[in-house]
Parts: structure tokens; C-alpha cells; sequence
């Protein structure tokens, strides 16, 4: 007999676990080791020395909430086969609540599943990997050694219901004694401290993911098209056609723009642009891209933004369209996230598309052939084009090296193998070349005056944290998001033959707004004539008074 044998594997093998012991043992380990997030959260709030007593409450109410959930699951799958699920589930979850401040919620599993592989490859690291190793997978290899007491025949559902039902007890239980004992704290905890539970691993990530995935199944099968209007109608009157290119940022931060009073120098070639302005007090709509973007073209306010409705409702691309606008999408992100799905669409993370796809799609090959889509058109134009931009963890791909100004930059997407100043300056590249792609989108414009009134409009959908509060990436739940993750920047550019009031608009530009102001602008932009409610948001642009 091996050394492993004698001294790990048959000492394990001697011991016999009932069920419901098995779910306990379990269930501590992953209350144990999946919430240090939590208790660090809990004490940013709570003196720990006068609150211990609360805070043991509030781990053995979690406790047992990992065996009710446990043994709802034993229900279903083998008992070992649900503790691994949990254990895997428990350690994913730990280890992006520790490492970037992330919180598992509905917008996070839905933001997940839009990702691209190349954008979820980059969170795949070797810390992750140790993490799952070492509280997950060791454990799982270990607690499967151990044998579990057998039952034969019709006794074995009648043992598992036994155990469930035991489990189902001891959690409910728990549960009543220590909010009996602890009733004062609780009322407030809830009521005042309500971000503390989206901390509460895995639970948090289940109940999300049920939610998640009941609003899916509401939605199943086809839904009609929601039409807001049939009336939306370009002037007939126009003496010249308009050729509009908006942006669609990623994760940039309006705080790291030179433009907006950034000490670094970020935005080096927009600020020699006459005609530039800049809007640096906007809110974003959500905290990540899945809801961002299909809310700042919808024509409903962020409060009343419906996302599970969004991909089947007339949005501002829709109307545009109608008027009689040439649209189209390129994409060089995940997907338009349903804007466009009416729309011509063309992805630019495909090296069929985009030359410049190596090791990163770059944004500027956007621009590839755009002269000749411009060309063909014979009426107003609409372009969007949705960018890598910022995107994290991997700052460092999203720019070509010669544009690396800042450095030393973080090179990795291990976050934690890199300074806080090494992540900045790795961010602020991202950055600069957003500017150069932005001024090289301005030239072409230019090139295109004689035909056309030519604009750009430049949106992030969200923004960034970077270190803050021990906080990283975006996603997080808008009613806690700090300003780094929700205040974003704008840019504006038309040329001097435009209709825009560039003196009346940056005075506007000064002022508060947000994400639900772009519908009205964007519609405006066109002159386009439509019966369509907007929301109460003011238009981001002033135009000249007609000659």
C-alpha cells in the first residue's frame, strides 16, 4: 500500500457520513470560505467589536441557508454531485467578490452571457484556477473519498426525503433563533443596509440566477414588435443631406479625460479640434454594457427601461430608419445587444471583416471601406460604431504599443499582480487611443463636408472602477455603484457648416444629464418630424435659428 494510500485515502474511506451530516460539513466550508467579501463589507458599516454577536448571527443565518439550498439541490442530483456544485459555484463566486468587488446580480449573469469568449478569457487566470484548486476541487476530490451510509431499494428515496426534511429543519431553525435573539439589529440591517446581502455568497448568485432566469422563460417565444410610432418623417424641405457617426464607448470614465480637466494629458489630438465639445456631467443608464446600451436607444427614461422588452420594442434606430435614414452598426464588442437586429450589421471581430485581429480586433479598422458605404448612399446617413475601447481586465490589449504613453503599464489581466498606478496608467492608454480613433472618425468626416452636414457623437456606455474602495471592472447594482462606474463621458463634433449652435450647446454641456437624453438628441440631429413621446431629459444639442 502507497504512502497516499494509507495515510490519506483509507483513513478517509473509514469514516461514514450520514446525509445530513455530509450537507453540514459542506455547507460550513462554503460559508466559511466564500464570504470574506461580506464580513469585510459588514465591517465598512458595523464596529465589529460591539457588533460580533451580530455578525455570528448573520454567518449561521447564511450557514443555513447554504443547507437548505444544498439540500433542495440533493433533491435532484446525487448528494455528492450537489456539494460540488455548490463548492464550484461557492469559490467562482468568492473569488470575483474578493479580487474586483463584484457582485453576482441579475444585470452581472446577464452582462456574462453576452460576453464574448475573448472578453471571458480575459478573467480566466491563474488565481482563479489556484482558488477552484484549492476550495473547490480539492475538496470535492476529498469529501467524494469519503464513503456515504447506503441504503438499498425504495428505503433510499425515503432516507434522502428523511434528510432533506431534517436539513429543511435545522436551517429554519437557526434561522428563528438568531433573528428572535437579534430582532433589533435585523429590522435595521434590512432596511438600511440593503447592498450588504448582494455580498452574501453563493447565495446571492443563486437567487439571481433563478430570477434571471425566470424573466427568460416569461419571454419565451415569439413577441410582437412594439411600434411607438408610424409617423417619423425627414424634412422635405432640406437643402443638404447629414452624415451622423456615433460612438458607442466602453468603460471609459468622463474623470480620465484631459478634456474634462484630467491632469494627465488623455485626450492630446481632441483638444487641437475647433469644434469639439465635451459634456462632463453625464449619468450613464446602467453599470454594464448589456444595459446600457439598449437603454440609451430607447426612448423610455432609465427608470422605466425595460430590458426584457427592449429587443422587441421600437428604439431610436427604429425611427431613424423609418424616417428614411440609412443606419448602419459595426461592431467591433460582443453584439449591439439587440439595437440592431433590424438593422444592417457588421461584425468587426472577425478577421473576415477586420484585418487587424492578431491579438487584438483594433477599433479603428472600423473605418475600413466606410468612404464606400458613405459613397453609395443617396440620403441621410446614420452610423454606429460600437467599440472595444476600455474594456477590462486587459487594458493593455486594447491599444497598439505605440500608443502606450503611460507607463509603466499593467500587463496582465491579474489585477492583483499590479500596483493601482500600473492599472491607471495601463487604463489612461486605453484612452489616448480612443482619441486617436475618435479624431481619425472627425477627419473622415471632414472629407465628406462638400456632400454632407457632418457630426460626431461620441457616448461611453458606462464606466470603470479602478482599485477604489478595493473595487474593480463595472456591474455593479446601480443603487450602490460608485461615480467611477456611472459618470461618463460625451463628446460632440459637427463641422462648421452644421446646424448645431456649437456656443449655445457648451453651454448646455455643463449642466446635468444623462444616457436618457440621447433618443431626443439623436432623432434631432436628423430633423427628423415624429408624433413620438420622449422622456423628460433635455436635448443634449441647441440648433442655429433657421435664415
Amino acid at each position: 500500500m502507497s504512502f497516499i494510500q494509507r495515510s490519506i485515502i483509507a483513513p478517509l474511506r473509514s469514516v461514514t457520513f450520514a446525509p445530513l451530516m455530509f450537507i453540514l460539513v459542506a455547507s460550513f466550508f462554503i460559508t466559511a470560505t466564500s464570504n470574506f467579501s461580506f464580513i469585510e463589507h459588514f465591517a465598512q458599516e458595523y464596529e465589529i467589536n460591539n457588533n460580533f454577536g451580530f455578525l455570528s448571527a448573520l454567518m449561521v443565518i447564511i450557514f443555513a441557508l447554504n443547507i437548505l439550498i444544498t439540500s433542495i439541490i440533493y433533491l435532484l442530483l446525487p448528494l455528492k454531485w450537489s456539494v460540488a456544485v455548490m463548492m464550484i459555484l461557492s469559490a467562482i463566486c468568492g473569488y470575483f467578490s474578493d479580487k474586483f468587488g463584484i457582485v453576482i446580480d441579475v444585470e452581472m449573469i446577464r452582462n456574462s452571457l453576452q460576453t464574448n469568449m475573448a472578453e471571458a478569457s480575459d478573467l480566466l487566470t491563474l488565481n482563479l484556477l489556484f482558488r477552484l484548486t484549492l476550495l473547490a476541487i480539492v475538496p470535492i476530490v476529498i469529501l467524494s473519498l469519503m464513503p456515504i451510509k447506503a441504503t438499498l431499494g425504495s428505503a433510499k428515496w425515503l432516507v434522502k426525503l428523511k434528510s432533506v426534511a431534517a436539513s429543511l429543519g435545522i436551517s429554519l431553525l437557526l434561522i428563528i433563533m438568531c433573528i428572535a435573539i437579534y430582532s433589533a439589529q435585523f429590522t435595521s440591517f434590512i432596511r438600511e443596509h440593503k447592498e450588504l446581502r448582494y455580498y452574501i455568497n453563493p447565495i446571492q448568485a443563486i437567487y439571481s440566477g433563478g430570477k434571471y432566469m425566470a424573466s427568460q422563460f416569461k419571454n419565451t417565444g415569439p413577441q410582437d414588435y412594439v411600434i411607438l410610432t408610424d409617423n417619423a418623417l425627414l424634412p422635405p424641405d432640406s437643402k443638404s443631406k447629414k452624415l451622423v457617426i456615433m460612438v458607442v464607448g466602453e468603460t471609459a470614465r468622463a474623470d480620465h479625460l484631459s478634456l474634462n480637466g484630467y491632469v494627465r494629458e488623455t485626450n492630446p489630438l481632441l483638444s487641437q479640434q475647433a469644434n469639439v465639445v465635451t459634456y462632463s456631467q453625464i449619468s450613464s443608464c446602467g453599470t454594464s454594457t448589456a444595459i446600457s446600451v439598449p437603454c440609451m436607444f430607447s426612448l423610455l427614461a432609465k427608470d422605466d427601461f425595460d430590458i426584457d422588452s427592449a429587443s422587441y420594442t421600437q428604439n431610436t434606430l427604429d425611427i431613424i430608419a423609418k424616417a428614411g435614414v440609412s443606419v448602419l452598426w459595426r461592431d467591433n464588442n460582443s453584439d449591439s445587444k439587440g439595437v440592431a437586429i433590424r438593422q444592417l450589421f457588421e461584425d468587426f471581430r472577425t478577421a473576415d471583416k477586420n484585418a487587424e485581429c492578431e491579438n487584438e480586433c483594433r477599433d479603428t479598422r472600423m473605418l475600413g471601406d466606410l468612404q464606400n458605404f458613405i459613397n453609395r448612399q443617396p440620403k441621410d446617413i446614420f452610423i454606429v460604431l460600437h467599440q472595444m475601447g476600455s474594456h477590462g481586465p486587459s487594458y493593455y490589449k486594447r491599444y497598439p504599443k505605440e500608443f502606450e504613453k503611460f507607463t509603466p503599464a499593467c500587463q496582465t489581466a491579474e489585477l492583483s499582480s499590479c500596483s493601482d498606478q500600473e492599472i491607471i496608467n495601463a487604463y489612461d492608454n486605453t484612452i489616448v487611443y480612443t482619441d486617436y480613433f475618435l479624431t481619425k472618425i472627425i477627419e473622415l468626416l471632414q472629407a465628406n463636408t462638400d456632400d454632407f452636414q457632418t457630426s460626431m457623437l461620441y457616448v461611453s456606455d458606462h464606466g470603470e472602477s479602478m482599485g477604489e474602495n478595493g473595487i474593480y471592472l463595472h456591474g455593479l447594482p446601480y443603487a450602490f455603484a460608485p461615480d467611477s462606474q456611472t459618470h461618463v463621458p460625451i463628446i460632440l463634433w459637427s463641422d462648421d457648416g452644421s446646424n448645431i449652435d456649437l456656443t449655445q450647446t457648451r453651454e448646455l454641456a455643463t449642466q446635468a444629464n444623462s444616457h436618457d437624453a440621447l433618443a431626443k438628441t439623436l432623432i434631432s440631429l436628423f430633423d427628423i418630424q415624429t408624433d413620438v413621446k420622449f422622456n423628460s431629459a433635455p436635448n443634449l444639442v441647441k440648433f442655429k435659428q433657421a435664415q
